[in-house]
C-alpha cells in the first residue's frame, strides 16, 4: 500500500514538468519473480517549466537495484526514496542536461491488480494508462512528458513485442516470432507519453496480413494470440484494414510505422488498450468465430478495433496536456468509432443504440452523487473517471460541435488541429481554439458542456394562431455535486414539422437555444403542425415534453427521422409500462398495441431497427422513469409489469411475428454483416415475444437447430425464461472448453434467474470450478450479471443482493481495485429507492468504506456516493 494518504490532484494546480525527455532506453530481462528493468533517460530542463528543481520521479512497488546520474553512481543518502516515487534533489543534478540511469527489480506473477507489468495465462502483458508505468520503472509517469523510446526485450520465449518497429530484421521476416533468440529490440520513432508504452512476451502464434497506406507505405499487419486461437482472428483483421482504409478516406490519416501489432489477452481490466503500434485487447474484443460469438460480439469487434486504432491520431501523435483532458483523446476517438460503425452499418440503427447506452449509463450517472464534468476539475484516482460521462458524454459533445459549425467545418478544423498539435500534449482549449480560428465561431458558451455536470432538460410550450405556429425552447440544468448553480448551455436543437396526416411541412433545421429561453416562429401553416424535436438525438438533453397520444401514433408512423420514430414509440410504452405500474387493471391501449404491430408489418424498414422499435425500455428505465412521475420505484413490481407487457405485445402480435419468424430465417451460410444480422436480430425477437405461448416448445427447436451462437443463445435464454431444467446443462457440457462462451453461460443464467433466486443463483455459481474470480472477464459475468442484468434480484427486499456485492467488491479490491471501483457503480442509484432500501445499500457501503486497507479507488467511490 502507498505510504501516504489518497491526495486530491486539481486541475487549476497544473504545472508544466520541470525536465523534458530527449530519448528513453529501456531493456527487461523478463522473470515471473524478478524481472529487472534498465532504464537510461536523457533528461534536460524545461524552458517553460519555471525555475531548475528537484528530479522528481513515479515508482511504486519497485526494488531498486541501482541508480546512476552521467555513469556517476548515486549513494542512498544523496535520494529520497518513498513508495511512491524517488526525488533527486536539484543540488545533486549536474546541469540543465543529463542522463539518469537505474535497474529495478519487479514481480509480474503476483502483480493482480493488471496495471505495469503482469502476466496472463504464462504471457507477459502489460497495461500502463493511466498510471500504470509507475509499476514498471521510475519515472515523470505524466502524458506531457512525451519521448521517443528504444526497448530491448530478454527472456527464452519465442514472442517479444513492443512498441515501434522491429530492429531484428530476421522478425521482420519472420512475423510467426517462432525464431530461438534470447533478446528483441523494439524502436517507436514518435515521442510518446509512458502511459502509451506496451511489452508483450509469451508463446503465441500471430494471423498476418498486409496493408498499402495512401502514401504508398507496405504494412505489416500481426494479431497475436494463443495457440488454437488462429482460426478467430479473421474478423478483427478484416475490421483494421476497413479502419485503416476509413481514416484515410474520412480524416485523411495515415498509418506511421513500419508494422501495427494487435495482442489478444485473458486477463484484462478494459476493452482494449491503444498503445502505439502495439494494441493490447481483451481477448473477447478480438476473437470471434459464427460458432461461439454473437451478432452483438462481432459488432463490438469491428466498433473497439476501430477504437484503438484511430487513437493513433487522436490520443497517441496528439495525445492529453494531463489526465483532467481525457475526454480530448476518448471523447474525440469514440465520435470518430461512432461514424465509422454508421458507415459499416445501419446510421440510424446505430445512433438508436449509441442513445439507448448514453441514457442507461451517462444519464443515471449525472442524476446521482457521481455526477461530474466532461472535464473533471479534481479527483483521487484518475482510474475512476474512465467513465460514461468521458467517453459517450465527450462524444455528443463533439457530435454537438460538428452539427453547430458544419460538416466543412468541421473538417477544416479537424485538419488544423492535426497540423497545428502533431507530436503534442493537448487541452479541451487547444481543441475549442482550432474551431474558433478555422470557422470564426465563438465558442465560449458552448465550452460550458466540459465545465458543467449535468443534463440538460429542456421544455416547450406551443401556440398556434392565424396560420401561424410558435415554438418556445426553455432550458434549466438541475443541481449536481459541487454545483448547485448553472449558466445556460448551448444546445442545437434539430427539428421539423409534419402535418396531422404526417406529411413533412418542414424539413429538418437546426436552432441554437443559447439562452434560458428562445421562440421559433414558422408561419403560412393551413393547420396546427405536430413538432418533431430532437431529430437524430441531436444533443444529450432530456425532453420535457410529451405529446398526446395521437401525436405520437403519428410521430410512429410517419415521422420522416428514424431516430424519432423509435422515440416516439419508445415513449409510448414507458407510458403503458407506467400505466400498467400505477394501477395493475390498466391494459395497454389496442392503438399502441396495433401500432407496433404496423412496424412489424412494415418490410419496407430495416430488420434492425424494427427489432429494437419491438424492444420495451430496461427496468433501469422504467424505475427513472416512475421517479420522474412521482413514484418510488418498486424494481419486483417493474420486473413483473414489464414481463407481462412483453407477454402481452407477443400475444397480440402473434400472427406477424409468426410470420416473421419463418419469413427471416438466413440459411446456413453464416455473415455477420449488418444485412444478415438484421434479420436474425429480428427473427429473434420473434421468438422472445412469442416463447411464452407454447412454454419454449419453439425455443427448444431453434435452440437445437442453431448454426450459429448468436441463434443458440437466443434460444438459450429463451429456455432459461421458460423455467427449462436441462438447458443449462447442456450448454455448459457443449462449450465448457471456450472460455469466452463460458463467460455467456455465467451471465445468462443470472439474468435470467427469476429475481428471487437470483442471488442465490450468482451465489451458486461463484462455487464453480471454472470461476476465477481474478479474471475480470469471469467476475463481471457473474456478478455484473445481477447488478446490471437483473435488477430485481439485486433489489430484492432482504438486501442479499448487496451484501453479496459488498462480500466481493472487498475481497476483489486486495487484488485488483480498479475493477472493484468500476464494479460498486451498482450502488450509485440508491437514493431512487424506498427506505428500507435505501438503510441496506447505505449500510452496505459503509461496510466497505470501513474495510481497513481499502484502496483509494474504492475509498473514493464510496466517499462520493455517501455523500
Amino acid at each position: 500500500m502507498k505510504d501516504a494518504a489518497p491526495q486530491t490532484i486539481n486541475l487549476a494546480d497544473y504545472q508544466p514538468p520541470a525536465y523534458l525527455i530527449d530519448a528513453v532506453h529501456l531493456s527487461f530481462r523478463l522473470d515471473p519473480k524478478a524481472t529487472r528493468v534498465r532504464s537510461r533517460i536523457t533528461f534536460r530542463a524545461n524552458p517553460d517549466g519555471g525555475d531548475r528543481g528537484d528530479l522528481v520521479l513515479d515508482g511504486e512497488n519497485l526494488k531498486l537495484i541501482s541508480a546512476r546520474i552521467d555513469d556517476s553512481p548515486l549513494n542512498t543518502d544523496e535520494y529520497l526514496l518513498t513508495e511512491i516515487g524517488l526525488t533527486v534533489p536539484a543540488a545533486r543534478l549536474p546541469g540543465d542536461s543529463f542522463t539518469w540511469e537505474a535497474e529495478v527489480e519487479i514481480a509480474p506473477e503476483d502483480n493482480t491488480a493488471l496495471e505495469g507489468l503482469y502476466m496472463s495465462n504464462g504471457m507477459y502483458c502489460t497495461q500502463c494508462e493511466a498510471e500504470g508505468f509507475r509499476k514498471i520503472t521510475y519515472y515523470p509517469d505524466r502524458p506531457d512528458v512525451m519521448a521517443p523510446f528504444t526497448v530491448t526485450v530478454e527472456s527464452a520465449l519465442p514472442v517479444m513485442l513492443s512498441n515501434g518497429n522491429p530492429q531484428d530484421p530476421d522478425f521482420a521476416r519472420n512475423p510467426d516470432g517462432n525464431l530461438p533468440v534470447s533478446a528483441t529490440t523494439w524502436h517507436d520513432p514518435w515521442p510518446k507519453p509512458a502511459y502509451l508504452f506496451a511489452l508483450v512476451a509469451g508463446d503465441l502464434r500471430a494471423v498476418s496480413d498486409r496493408f498499402t497506406t495512401m502514401e504508398a507505405k507496405d504494412i505489416a499487419l500481426n494479431i497475436w494470440v494463443r495457440l488454437g486461437d488462429e482460426d478467430r482472428c479473421a474478423y478483427a483483421m478484416d475490421a483494421l484494414k476497413r479502419s485503416m482504409t476509413w481514416d484515410e478516406q474520412v480524416y485523411r490519416r495515415a498509418y506511421d510505422l513500419e508494422m501495427f501489432n494487435i495482442v489478444a489477452v485473458d486477463d484484462f481490466n478494459m476493452g482494449a488498450m491503444e498503445n502505439k503500434g502495439l494494441n493490447v485487447f481483451n481477448s473477447k474484443f478480438v476473437l470471434a468465430s459464427p460458432e461461439t460469438a454473437t451478432d452483438r460480439d462481432f459488432d463490438f469487434i469491428e466498433r473497439i478495433i476501430a477504437h484503438e486504432y484511430f487513437h493513433n491520431w487522436t490520443g497517441n501523435r496528439i495525445t492529453c496536456r494531463d489526465w483532467f483532458q481525457l475526454c480530448l483523446k476518448e471523447g474525440l476517438t469514440v465520435f470518430r468509432d461512432q461514424q465509422f460503425s454508421a458507415d459499416m452499418r445501419s446510421a440510424p440503427v446505430k445512433r438508436i443504440e449509441d442513445v439507448v447506452q448514453l441514457r442507461a449509463r451517462q444519464f443515471r450517472e449525472d442524476a446521482g452523487p457521481l455526477a461530474h464534468n466532461v472535464r473533471p476539475e479534481h479527483y483521487v484516482e484518475i482510474n475512476n473517471f474512465y467513465t460514461a460521462t468521458v467517453y459517450e458524454k465527450g462524444a455528443e459533445v463533439i457530435r454537438m460541435l460538428r452539427l453547430i459549425v458544419g460538416p466543412d467545418g468541421y473538417d477544416q478544423a479537424l485538419q488544423l488541429y492535426f497540423d497545428r498539435h502533431d507530436g503534442q500534449a493537448c487541452t479541451i482549449e487547444d481543441w475549442l481554439a482550432v474551431f474558433e480560428d478555422a470557422t470564426g465561431r465563438d465558442l465560449s458558451q458552448f465550452k460550458r458542456w466540459y465545465s458543467q455536470a449535468g443534463t440538460p432538460r429542456v421544455t416547450l410550450e406551443e401556440q398556434f394562431r392565424n396560420g401561424t405556429y410558435s415554438l418556445t425552447l426553455r432550458q434549466t440544468i438541475p443541481p449536481t455535486p459541487d454545483q448547485p448553480r448553472k449558466e445556460p448551455a448551448l444546445i442545437p436543437i434539430a427539428f421539423g414539422l409534419l402535418s396531422p396526416r404526417g406529411v413533412e411541412t418542414h424539413p429538418t433545421r437546426v436552432i441554437e437555444l443559447a439562452d434560458a429561453e428562445t421562440t421559433v416562429i414558422v408561419g403560412g401553416l393551413a393547420e396546427k403542425p405536430v413538432p418533431s424535436l430532437l431529430r437524430g438525438f441531436s444533443a444529450p438533453v432530456i425532453l420535457d415534453h410529451t405529446p398526446d397520444f395521437t401525436d405520437r401514433a403519428l410521430l410512429l408512423a410517419h415521422d420522416t427521422d428514424p431516430f424519432n420514430r423509435w422515440e416516439a414509440g419508445r415513449s409510448l410504452a414507458r407510458e403503458t409500462l407506467l400505466g400498467m405500474l400505477s394501477d395493475t387493471n390498466t391494459a395497454p391501449a389496442p392503438a399502441f398495441l396495433d401500432g407496433l404491430m404496423h412496424l412489424a408489418d412494415d418490410d419496407s424498414l430495416d430488420p434492425d431497427f424494427r427489432a429494437l422499435a419491438l424492444a420495451l425500455p430496461s427496468e433501469d428505465d422504467i424505475a427513472q422513469g416512475a421517479l420522474e412521475h412521482g413514484l418510488v420505484p418498486d424494481p419486483s413490481a417493474i420486473h413483473a409489469t414489464r414481463k407481462a407487457l412483453k407477454e402481452i405485445i407477443g400475444t397480440h402480435l402473434r400472427p406477424v411475428l409468426d410470420r416473421l419468424y419463418d419469413a427471416l430465417d438466413p440459411g446456413p451460410d453464416y455473415s455477420p454483416d449488418a444485412i444478415q444480422a438484421g434479420k436474425r436480430a429480428l427473427r429473434n425477437t420473434a421468438l422472445g415475444l412469442t416463447a411464452h405461448l407454447d412454454q419454449g416448445a419453439r425455443a427448444r427447436t431453434h435452440y437445437d437447430g442453431a448454426g450459429n451462437m448468436t441463434d443458440q443463445l437466443a434460444g438459450f435464454a429463451c429456455l432459461l425464461d421458460q423455467g427449462d431444467p436441462d438447458i443449462a446443462g447442456q450448454f455448459h457440457d457443449q462449450w465448457q472448453g471456450d472460455r469466452l462462451v463460458m463467460d455467456k453461460w455465467f451471465t445468462l443464467q443470472v439474468s435470467h434467474a427469476a429475481p428471487d433466486v437470483a442471488v442465490a443463483t450468482a451465489e451458486a455459481l461463484t462455487g464453480h470450478p471454472l470461476f476465477d474470480w481474478k479474471n475480470p472477464n469471469r467476475f463481471r459475468a457473474v456478478i455484473g450479471g445481477l447488478t446490471a442484468g437483473n435488477p430485481a434480484g439485486f433489489h430484492d427486499p432482504s438486501g442479499a443482493g448487496y451484501g453479496f456485492l459488498a462480500d466481493w467488491l472487498i475481497r476483489l479490491d486486495r487484488t485488483n481495485p480498479q475493477t472493484a471501483a468500476r464494479m460498486s457503480t451498482a450502488f450509485e442509484t440508491w437514493k431512487r429507492y424506498d427506505t428500507d432500501r435505501q438503510a441496506l445499500m447505505t449500510g452496505a457501503l459503509n461496510r466497505i468504506a470501513q474495510t481497513r486497507g481499502l484502496s483509494p479507488d474504492l475509498t473514493e467511490m464510496t466517499a462520493r456516493m455517501l455523500a
